[in-house]
C-alpha cells in the first residue's frame, strides 16, 4: 500500500471536515453578529424594557436549566412549562398529519369530489382559529382537549391541501404501469402515489409544523389554563416579570429554529432514500 493511497482518504475526511466547519460558521455568522448587535443596542439604550441577550440567558439558565445532573439539568419548572406545551403540540402536529395525509390522498384521487368540496375546504382554512374558541369551548369545555382541537383545526389544512395537491399530480404512467401489474388499491397508495406525493406532504409539514407552534402558544393563553409556555408568559406579563417574558419569546424562537431544522434533515434523508430506491428499481 503506497503512501498516496493511505493519505487519500485522510485528504478527503479532512475535506469534508473542512467543509462540515465551513457549512457551520456560514449559518452562525449572521446569528452571532445579530446578537452582538443586540447585545450592544439593549445595553447602550439602557431600558428596563429590553434586556440584553446576556440576562435573557441567564434568566433562562435560572428557570430551566438549573437543575441537578441526573436530571439532565432541568429544573421543575421546565417539567410544567415546557414539556405540557410540547406535548400539546406534538399530539395535534401528529393528529393533523394522520388525518391530513389520509384524506389528502382520498380527495386528490378523486377530480369530482375534490372540485365539489374546494370551496368549502378553502373557507375553512381561512378562518382564524382564534374566532372559533366559543364554539371549541362549547365542544370540548377549557382544557387540553379544546387546546389540541384549536392546534389541529389550524395545522391540518396545510397538510391536507398539499397532500391532495401531490396526490392529484402524480405521473399517469406510473398509475398505468400500477394497473398493468394489478397492484391493489392499498399497495399503489403504498408505492406510488405516496412516495410520488411526498415533496407536497413534507412542504404542508413544515406550514403545519409553524402554525401548530404559534397556537400552541395561543391556546395557552385563553381562561382555564394552568400550564405550559403561554400560561408562563401570561403570568409573566401580569407580574411585570420582563426577564421571564423575553425568556419565553427567545425559547420560542429557538424551538421553532431547532424543529424546522430537524425535519428538513428528516426530510432530505427520506425524500434522498426514496430517489435512491427509484434508481434502483429502474
Amino acid at each position: 500500500m503506497t503512501a498516496a493511497t493511505v493519505g487519500a482518504p485522510r485528504a478527503r475526511t479532512r475535506g469534508a471536515a473542512a467543509r462540515i466547519t465551513g457549512g457551520l460558521l456560514h449559518r452562525l455568522l449572521p446569528l452571532v453578529l445579530l446578537v452582538a448587535t443586540w447585545e450592544a443596542a439593549t445595553r447602550a439604550a439602557d431600558s428596563a424594557f429590553f434586556p440584553p441577550p446576556s440576562q435573557i440567558v441567564r434568566r433562562m439558565r435560572e428557570l430551566w436549566l438549573s437543575g441537578p445532573a441526573d436530571h439532565l439539568y432541568l429544573t421543575s419548572e421546565a417539567g410544567d412549562s415546557i414539556a405540557p406545551s410540547l406535548g400539546r403540540m406534538f399530539l395535534a402536529l401528529a393528529l393533523s398529519i394522520v388525518v391530513g395525509v389520509v384524506l389528502g390522498i382520498a380527495l386528490g384521487r378523486s377530480q369530482r369530489v375534490l372540485a365539489y368540496l374546494q370551496p368549502l375546504l378553502q373557507f375553512a382554512r381561512v378562518i382564524p382559529p382564534p374566532t372559533l374558541v366559543p364554539v371549541f369551548i362549547v365542544l370540548f369545555q377549557l382544557g387540553t382537549q379544546m387546546q389540541v382541537a384549536s392546534i389541529i383545526f389550524s395545522a391540518i389544512w396545510p397538510i391536507l391541501l398539499n397532500t391532495a395537491d401531490g396526490a392529484r399530480s402524480v405521473d399517469a404512467v406510473q398509475m398505468d404501469t400500477a394497473q398493468v401489474f394489478r397492484l391493489s388499491a392499498l399497495d399503489r397508495i403504498r408505492f406510488v402515489i405516496v412516495p410520488s406525493s411526498l415533496p407536497k406532504i413534507f412542504a404542508g409539514v413544515r406550514l403545519a409544523l409553524s402554525l401548530s407552534l404559534i397556537l400552541m402558544v395561543f391556546s395557552e393563553l385563553l381562561p382555564g389554563t394552568s400550564d405550559g409556555l403561554g400560561f408562563m408568559l401570561t403570568n409573566a406579563q401580569s407580574q411585570s416579570d420582563l426577564g421571564t417574558l423575553w425568556s419565553v419569546i427567545v425559547l420560542l424562537g429557538i424551538l421553532g429554529y431547532l424543529f424546522n431544522s430537524i425535519l428538513l434533515v428528516v426530510e432530505r434523508r427520506v425524500l434522498a432514500r426514496h430517489r435512491g430506491a427509484r434508481k434502483a428499481n429502474a
